[in-house]
């Protein structure tokens, strides 16, 4: 099983990822806790020039491509390896992240997004994905909030720096996702406390488990 979770940034993703990994554990899973990007030696090298805030003229489509890069090394090197071991892969960004962040947030063509995903990927696809969603104005609060306190890096804050209408395009970019792909993708509403949002990916886990 291939188990995603997706939203902007402070949604609160790195924080239920462990979570949700012990509680497949204790239900009898062997889980691989990974992300993108950097799930990989060298994609942590990518991760350092895509997040590092001093970066801010890097090209909408070079930024595009270097995802795609780090999706490619982490694709073959860690989750097909390990879905192929019968484990089950909870990711910190995937593919979704490609199509609203450089898509409908930077926009570069859908169409053209999607067809380096499919040279990438080929039929690699989330079995379920979890959209943490909350409004731009809180997200962005507790992002900032983490990285004042040093839980987030401030070396990886690119995105945070960006403006408020780019968090709302990249909300709006994964809503408009999950209409299309209700089957897939599960809308969490993050704006809650850390355990009520770990209460309801919990239990919207076990029901697709039975």
């Amino acid at each position: 099983m291939f188990i995603t979770l997706e939203g902007i940034e402070g949604s609160g993703k790195s924080t239920q990822l462990p979570a949700i990994a012990a509680h497949l554990e204790q239900l009898g899973h062997t889980c691989l806790s990974t992300k993108e990007p950097g799930g990989t030696q060298v994609g942590e090298q990518i991760r350092a020039i895509l997040l590092d805030p001093g970066n801010t003229d890097l090209d909408a489509m070079a930024e595009l491509l270097l995802y795609q890069a780090d999706r490619a090394q982490h694709a073959n090197r860690v989750i097909r390896p390990a879905l192929a071991a019968g484990k089950t892969v909870i990711c910190d960004r995937f593919v979704d992240s490609t199509v609203v962040y450089q898509g409908a947030a930077r926009g570069i063509s859908a169409d053209l997004i999607t067809e380096i995903n499919r040279m990438v990927l080929g039929d690699l696809k989330p079995d379920i994905t979890f959209l943490l969603d909350l409004s731009p104005e809180l997200g962005l609060s507790r992002a900032w909030r983490q990285i004042e306190s040093g839980s987030r890096m401030r070396g990886e804050s690119r995105f945070e720096q960006e403006r408020q209408k780019f968090h709302e395009k990249v909300r709006q970019g994964y809503l408009a996702l999950a209409e299309k792909e209700p089957e897939r993708i599960r809308i969490i509403d993050a704006h809650g406390p850390q355990d009520e949002v770990g209460a309801a990916i919990k239990g919207k886990l076990e029901q697709l488990l039975k």
